[in-house]
């Protein structure tokens, strides 16, 4: 069963999933495609060209805006921004220009971080607080700054991996720790 409150808006043809709760003041475009058991807080806003997987947190004032793509469990904390055009002017229409953005699997996005249009950010990558996302993101990073720059790597489970080579987090789950990779085994 879907809940919607009251003050909710969901448009004609917008596809909800079961299970999935939208809150107080939320507009659903109906082009969008929401999945089920999904959670969309109070006055969160989803284009038309939106397609959000199973089990996402979208927490409030969030806007996801047409050309963005959020898979399975996929977390969007308070505030947090997408943009779908690179170089946006009042008087110049760019809607033929949107670019695509995609966040993969389990990937956390931080309250009010902000992800520029056109990248993806890896499964389980875990974006802090404030970042700005310029680039794609790697699986399993850890993503701070402005803009962002991955300071290490982050669990399946949300736990910091420390060191190099088989790493084991608490859940007792081992990856594969590069330089420049992270990798579940």
């Amino acid at each position: 069963m879907v809940t919607i409150h009251p003050t909710a808006i969901v448009d004609d043809g917008a596809i909800v999933g079961d299970g999935t709760r939208i809150w107080h003041w939320v507009h659903v475009c109906g082009g969008a495609q929401i999945g089920s058991d999904c959670s969309l807080g109070q006055n969160v806003f989803v284009g038309n060209d939106v397609v959000i997987g199973n089990n996402v947190k979208i927490q409030n004032n969030v806007s996801v805006y047409d050309a963005v793509r959020l898979e399975d469990d996929v977390f969007c904390g308070p505030s947090m921004v997408f943009t779908n055009v690179h170089n946006p002017r009042s008087a110049v229409s760019r809607k033929s220009e949107y670019r695509p953005t995609v966040v993969r699997r389990g990937a956390t996005l931080g309250a009010n971080c902000t992800v520029v249009c056109g990248v993806t950010i890896g499964e389980f990558a875990f974006v802090g607080a404030g970042a700005v996302i310029t680039k794609d993101v790697p699986d399993y990073a850890l993503m701070v700054g402005v803009p962002a720059r991955r300071v290490g790597w982050m669990s399946e489970s949300g736990t910091r991996l420390n060191g190099t080579g088989v790493v084991t987090d608490e859940a007792g789950t081992t990856y594969q720790i590069t330089e420049d990779t992270c990798r579940r085994l």
